[in-house]
């Protein structure tokens, strides 16, 4: 028998080397126990004898307590204000006249398939501030405009107090109303808006998104923001702020450091609906003006002598030179009737100063004028075929002077038929409200608002219609449209003639015939 030795002698070197790999791995295990789980014990040992010190909760440091006393002075007098407004259904579409009986009268109302739908509410959310002990708050007009109910929060409380409107300004978008809560109010303190400066920190304190109470803080970024800079209306020139406005904070109050409010929030500037770093409030100076007039009359009147100008080009220093002027307003048209008409001025003037005081950009020459009584005299400096000239005009209420005093007029029950009685709302049309039309140099009255249900809704008039003619006699005015509406009797036939701008197909010449409703 062969006896292989070699591959004894490999088995042999592989079982020996197994076996020493076991007594190794076995080796290293025993130590492994016998240091860790002594360690262990030795760690908790020494844990026990040296515990954790319990966390206490510091006593309260305040930083920042400037922001935080002007929040607690003027919260009191922040309310959160919330309205109710009920708009008309929608209007189905009028049917062709003479089908409205029959199949085909059938066949609109089932394939067209428009319910007859009841009035539709509206709830929105604003913000104001007591201004008053009695209850006086000051607001946005665009807070409460339209509403039929109106519910005021006091900062911290439950109950809602009814609010009634004192009055409105819509060139500003301010309002006051006024709650009674039979007791005095905590009221905020009115600064002086001319005295802040770009840089200055204010508060801007409301009820953003119906969470009341919010206070917000950052600096004055800039003064006199206006129609020059594509914000706001011809009254409102705004501070901006960065300080986070959003919806809601409407009406509420910017606040300075000495806690007194220097503006009222009304505005931002956004891209996504939200705050974006851009806000504007109306400067405390120009609310107080308008509140005392709303609180004493009940409405802002405003001066005017009858002249109309485009600020970008009544200012161009081309055409001032070229005119003889080193600076002022361009005359583009003068109100036939207005104060300036009577003392002489016409389009192509340039107006150089009011009372002394030189007019360098729109704003100077309608500040001087708004601002002077209703009633007095202003002296105008003007520019006509390079020669200096002067002449003294006479202030009237602007909305006389623009619209044939159309407001007083409604109100009147003098007359058998006067424009309401139709169901028409007109003025006289100005020189700037026919640049708007596209019917520059026209003269007419044109429709502000028509009566749902009314004479003029069913003969077809619409809103910025400009009535020309009535029964073939000429119209210029508001004046002249009520002269000869108050000529007709019930019953009797009337034709007016009517100019429309139409989007798609241009100005338009219209006859609307009917019947003088009883």
């Amino acid at each position: 028998m062969k006896i292989d030795v070699q591959g004894l002698r490999n088995t042999t070197r592989s079982n020996r080397f197994r076996v020493g790999l076991l007594i190794c791995v076995a080796l290293l295990c025993g130590l492994l126990l016998g240091t860790v789980v002594p360690g262990r014990e030795a760690i908790g040992r020494a844990v026990k004898n040296d515990p954790a010190t319990p966390l206490a909760i510091p006593d309260p440091v305040h930083l920042s307590g400037g922001f935080a006393t002007i929040a607690e002075t003027v919260e009191p007098a922040v309310v959160n204000i919330s309205t109710t407004a009920v708009h008309k259904a929608p209007k189905r579409p009028r049917m062709p006249r003479g089908f409205e009986e029959g199949p085909f009268g059938d066949f609109w109302n089932r394939f067209f398939q428009f319910p007859d739908m009841g009035p539709m509410t509206e709830h929105s959310l604003g913000s104001g501030v007591i201004v008053d002990k009695k209850g006086y708050i000051l607001t946005n007009n665009h807070v409460v405009d339209g509403a039929t109910k109106i519910q005021v929060q006091l900062n911290g409380q439950s109950t809602k107090y009814t609010g009634k409107v004192v009055g409105t300004d819509d060139e500003t978008d301010l309002a006051v109303i006024k709650i009674n809560a039979d007791r005095e109010l905590p009221a905020a303190k009115l600064g002086n808006s001319n005295s802040v400066r770009v840089g200055d920190w204010v508060l801007a304190i409301g009820s953003p998104f119906g969470l009341r109470a919010t206070v917000t803080a950052g600096i004055i970024s800039a003064k006199d923001r206006g129609q020059a800079e594509g914000v706001g209306r011809q009254f409102q020139h705004f501070l901006q702020t960065d300080a986070a406005i959003n919806p809601g904070n409407s009406g509420g109050p910017l606040v300075d450091l000495a806690g007194q409010v220097i503006g009222i929030n009304t505005a931002i500037e956004t891209q996504s609906g939200g705050y974006q770093g851009v806000g504007f409030a109306l400067p405390s100076n120009t609310a107080i003006k308008v509140y005392n007039d709303l609180v004493a009359h009940g409405k802002v009147t405003r001066g005017s002598i009858g002249v109309s100008f485009n600020e970008e080009q009544s200012t161009n220093p081309v055409v001032l030179k070229q005119l003889g002027a080193e600076h002022g307003i361009i005359v583009e048209g003068v109100e036939p009737g207005s104060p300036a008409s009577r003392a002489g001025l016409k389009g192509g003037d340039v107006i150089t100063a009011v009372n002394g005081n030189p007019v360098k950009t729109g704003d100077d020459l309608v500040d001087a004028v708004t601002r002077a009584p209703v009633g007095s005299k202003v002296e105008i400096s003007y520019v006509r075929d390079r020669r200096e000239k002067k002449t003294s005009v006479t202030v009237e209420s602007r909305d006389e002077v623009f619209s044939g005093n159309s407001s007083a007029q409604d109100n009147s029950s003098s007359g058998e038929s006067s424009p309401v009685k139709f169901g028409l709302h007109v003025e006289t049309l100005s020189g700037e409200r026919a640049r708007q039309l596209g019917m520059e140099g026209q003269r007419g009255a044109v429709v502000a608002d028509v009566d749902s249900g009314s004479f003029a809704e069913d003969v077809g008039f619409q809103q910025g219609d400009v009535i020309v003619e009535v029964n073939r006699n000429g119209i210029e005015s508001y004046n002249e449209l009520r002269e000869q509406l108050g000529r007709l009797h019930s019953g009797e036939e009337v034709v007016l003639k009517v100019l429309r701008q139409d989007q798609d197909r241009g100005l338009l010449t219209l006859f609307l015939a009917g019947n003088v409703p009883s």
